[in-house]
């Protein structure tokens, strides 16, 4: 079975993932930004340069596995060119990698995913065989990668940290138009979502299932987690499948007490790896998220490429800035957690304000639901209410006010909520749920393609080799408005929209640029010059 390709903004120490391919050298020195998946033992030496390991290569081999425990495998690519042997020699590299990988068997995926994840970052883009190409090592990597995935049935993260080096990524992609094996309709729903995202039109609502596929635990699996803490005999325990979900966590709370329910739930749902969905998800070009979930999984991705969620209502909300709504409460906030039939109640009281935010966004926006079975009673209130707003008396809804993403069909529940979103299944009843869960996130991945701004590298020298003749010319031209504003441009309010508009563009990226996984800053793309004369010292990777 084939795999697929994601090209993701993360943290790859941070991503969720079975193997990951980390940049290096013949010195096996690696940048300092991959220390957190290296064993202790293995550091023989740490300054600000980086970290080198004690291992030793034999012979011409370029890849290395990190030994040590855990789910997740690293491995040491060597991407360090000295000789001056090109992209091809790279390319090589990473199949040698990727075979590699193949080898190792892993007999279940992590947290019970359907297809083993392999991350790795732009190789050798930071001071390596791709030094000064970006775009060219792009154009190249990604049909390498898919031949892998092909190959080798697992999937592969592409993760890229600037939005230069996304939006560059996802253009190339949108070009050769293959690489997602989706059925006509989901094609059809992600370009409609797409185009929604890119006109500021589309929110995002996330539920528990989105933090399953990094570990931890549905409502069920709480309720049980909980039930094992709790003390209770046997027949009381079993007695609490039989009573409704928040009334079966009535009783624990009152069996476990207050604060050491707060307790697990501040350890349980604390900071830690996050899933390529919170990834996909916070890449999106979207400002409003709302969840049910007590993590802070997606506003870490989202941190990660350099999006700062404001989380409400603990911060306060910053005009033009992205917000996530906590309206089930907040691990790091463990006294506002709603779990209890009696805190659902308390919802309609003193939080009807954070419940209004959500009757806001149906009512402005089209809310996106992932990962939730649409069987909470705040979205079975608040959604009685937006009907009861967008329509008369006896009258059905004037139209739908969101898309749910479900893993299966369920006629009977699509049938439910028609009137007020559109229900899609990402497969028949009969496959197996990690297997929709993984159609759900090629879905996501399509949709952060298309939805992806064409021009976010335009400006950035890093990707001038990508663009064609009137592009460079329009980038010359703003590079010399760039140029012309006034120092404290900020104080001004028209240099400040101009401003804010080149950056968007790619302005000023390289010099700041955010690679961390793959080394230090390199030079500019030279793609689209013979070479690249200026000096160069070779760093990891």
């Amino acid at each position: 079975m084939s795999g697929h390709v994601f090209v993701v903004g993360a943290d790859l120490t941070r991503l969720t993932c079975d193997d990951v391919l980390v940049p290096t050298g013949r010195t096996l020195r690696v940048a300092a930004s991959w220390r957190d998946l290296l064993p202790a033992d293995l550091v023989a030496e740490e300054d600000d340069e980086g970290v080198c390991v004690d291992l030793a290569w034999s012979g011409d081999e370029r890849v290395l596995a990190v030994p040590g425990e855990g789910p997740r495998q690293a491995w040491l690519l060597d991407t360090v060119d000295d000789c001056g042997r090109g992209l091809d020699w790279l390319l090589d590299g990473a199949r040698e990698a990727l075979a590699a990988v193949a080898r190792r068997e892993v007999t279940e995926p992590v947290h019970g995913r359907a297809r083993r994840l392999v991350g790795l970052p732009a190789l050798g883009t930071g001071w390596g065989g791709a030094a000064g190409r970006r775009g060219d090592l792009l154009q190249q990597l990604l049909p390498v990668l898919r031949e892998a995935a092909d190959e080798h049935g697992f999937d592969v993260a592409l993760v890229l940290r600037g939005p230069s080096d996304l939006a560059a990524a996802q253009r190339i992609r949108r070009g050769e138009d293959t690489g997602w094996d989706l059925p006509d309709t989901l094609h059809t729903l992600a370009e409609q979502l797409g185009e929604r995202a890119r006109r500021g039109q589309l929110a995002l609502f996330i539920g528990a299932g989105v933090s399953a596929a990094a570990g931890l635990p549905t409502w069920e699996q709480l309720l049980g987690e909980l039930a094992g803490r709790s003390g209770l005999d046997a027949d009381l325990r079993a007695g609490l499948a039989q009573l409704p979900p928040q009334d079966s966590a009535a009783l624990l709370a009152r069996e476990l007490g207050r604060d050491r329910l707060q307790e697990f739930v501040q350890d349980r749902f604390g900071p830690g790896p996050y899933a390529l969905a919170h990834a996909l998800i916070a890449d999106l070009p979207v400002q409003e998220f709302v969840t049910t979930n007590y993590d802070p999984l997606v506003e870490l991705a989202a941190a990660d490429i350099g999006r700062e969620l404001s989380v409400l209502p603990y911060d306060e909300a910053r005009p033009g800035k992205p917000w996530l709504l906590k309206l089930h409460g907040d691990a790091a906030h463990p006294e506002s957690v709603v779990l209890t039939r009696e805190e659902y109640l308390q919802l309609g009281d003193s939080r009807a304000a954070l419940a209004g935010v959500l009757h806001s966004l149906l009512l402005t926006r089209h809310v996106l639901f992932v990962g939730t079975s649409m069987l909470d009673d705040d979205l079975i209130r608040i959604a009685h209410q937006v009907r009861s707003a967008v329509s008369g008396p006896g009258r059905e809804p004037r139209y739908r006010t969101g898309t749910v993403l479900a893993l299966r069909e369920d006629a009977a529940r699509s049938r439910l909520w028609e009137q007020d979103v559109e229900t899609v299944a990402m497969s028949r009843g009969g496959t197996p749920p990690a297997e929709a869960a993984r159609r759900l996130e090629v879905l996501l991945d399509l949709i952060g393609c298309l939805s992806t701004p064409p021009t976010g590298y335009l400006l950035d020298p890093a990707y001038r080799g990508m663009l064609d003749a009137d592009e460079r010319d329009l980038a010359e031209a703003l590079q010399q408005v760039a140029a012309r504003l006034p120092e404290g441009a900020a104080t001004t309010s028209a240099a400040a929209e101009v401003g804010a508009l080149l950056r968007r563009l790619g302005h000023g990226r390289s010099a700041g640029r955010r690679d961390g996984a793959d080394a230090s800053d390199g030079p500019a793309d030279a793609a689209s010059e013979p070479r690249d004369d200026r000096l160069q010292s070779q760093r990891p990777g």
